[in-house]
């Protein structure tokens, strides 16, 4: 399907086809193009950038298979679940390429599995939160723009200048009339909020700022606290906009923008209470150790290194690298014989046999050797007043 897209208070039209490449017969679509390129760099920061957080690279790669794919499963459960139309197959439930997904449910779907695939890998916990809330950040900001192509995620009618038009915003606001929700009135043939522009730029603006503030973090799991409440204000208020909310049941209020404003408000409070916990307190990053089962061999013979979060990047690469070439020299057998061979000098002091002949020792030997002088004292004494 192609649309003429215009942004008339710009003087700006473009023409769009949502099929990027058709091979026999199947469609590539542009949205999905979109998704993965944004999939893409996301994964690209995190990768790069996970000795930062004491992650290693080689135990991530299982974690982000698996919360990515979950992730879109419960984008499309969450969506599915809120949808405001009876599907008629389980293929249908299924068919993503119909549309309909919804962020938040990708957020949770990925944030719980990955959890607990990160349980699994012994991959820490909040650090990896931490992480993956920038590059929700950068993924969305470019996933947004698949909106754009497919002409949907936009809002009410808007006379500022950017206020968007085309044939697909027109149709779908003449069919949703009726399932609008309660108080939102448009004329579909005005131009309306590009709602899906104000999110990217949202996303975007928020991952500039928490990636030059990520250095600065106080306690681990802030990053993805501070993630929860400006992607949870932001949506919240886009959301007011939308027209094409998922509704819970007939209650009339819009699923998402709930979801965003109570996230929102219970990461704040944790925030408050993570800030007042490390106060004064420099935050220390467990680096990342490779061979975790030969770490477990070593037991107390292998100490992990830390670094301050404030270390820079090249910091972390060195001392990481230098840490496990340490474990990787590390001669376990080696240690296992010496230890063997030169017991500790405690045990034989705690013998028995010591204990007995030491005590024999004590009993054979006179008691107080000085009283044996008094005599010989008192004996020359008696020869001189004899001489006298």
């Amino acid at each position: 399907m192609v649309y003429h897209v215009q942004f008339p208070g710009l003087g700006l039209d473009f023409t769009i086809n949502r099929v990027a490449l058709s091979i026999g017969g199947f469609n590539i679509y542009w949205y999905g193009v979109i998704i993965a390129v944004g999939m893409l760099l996301a994964l690209l920061y995190a990768f790069h950038y996970a000795v930062d957080f004491g992650i290693d690279s080689d135990r991530l790669v299982d974690v982000v298979a698996i919360g990515t794919v979950m992730a879109i499963v419960c984008a499309r459960i969450y969506y599915v679940a809120m949808a405001p139309f009876e599907y008629q197959s389980l293929w249908e439930m299924v068919d993503i390429r119909l549309g309909g997904i919804a962020i938040y449910g990708a957020v949770i779907g990925a944030f719980v599995f990955g959890g607990l695939a990160a349980k699994w890998r012994k991959v820490p916990l909040l650090p990896l939160f931490d992480l993956v809330a920038l590059g929700f950040l950068i993924g969305q900001g470019i996933g947004r723009w698949g909106n754009f192509v497919n002409q949907e995620a936009f809002g009410t009618n808007t006379t500022l200048p950017w206020g968007m038009y085309s044939e697909g915003t027109e149709a779908y606001l003449q069919s949703v009339q009726v399932t609008l929700p309660a108080g939102v009135t448009v004329d579909p043939s005005m131009p309306v909020h590009p709602t899906f522009l104000y999110e990217s730029l949202w996303c975007l603006i928020g991952f500039v700022v928490l990636a030059l503030y990520v250095k600065h973090r106080k306690f681990h799991g802030q990053i993805f606290l501070l993630y929860a409440i400006w992607y949870g204000l932001g949506r919240g208020w886009i959301e007011g906009l939308r027209t094409d909310s998922l509704l819970i049941g007939n209650t009339g209020l819009r699923a998402s923008q709930l979801v965003a404003i109570l996230s929102a408000f219970v990461a704040f409070l944790l925030l408050v209470a993570g800030v007042r916990r490390a106060k004064g307190k420099p935050l220390m990053v467990a680096l990342a150790v490779q061979d975790i089962h030969k770490q477990e061999q070593a037991g107390d013979r292998f100490t992990v290194d830390a670094l301050v979060a404030s270390a820079s990047h090249g910091e972390f690469l060195a001392a990481t690298n230098a840490m496990n070439a340490r474990l990787a020299a590390l001669d376990l057998d080696a240690m296992d014989i010496e230890e063997l061979e030169d017991p500790e000098p405690e045990q034989a002091e705690a013998s028995p046999a010591f204990e007995t002949e030491h005590a024999a020792e004590e009993t054979a030997a006179p008691a107080d050797p000085e009283p044996e002088k008094e005599p010989a004292k008192e004996q020359s004494v008696a020869e001189e007043t004899k001489g006298e």
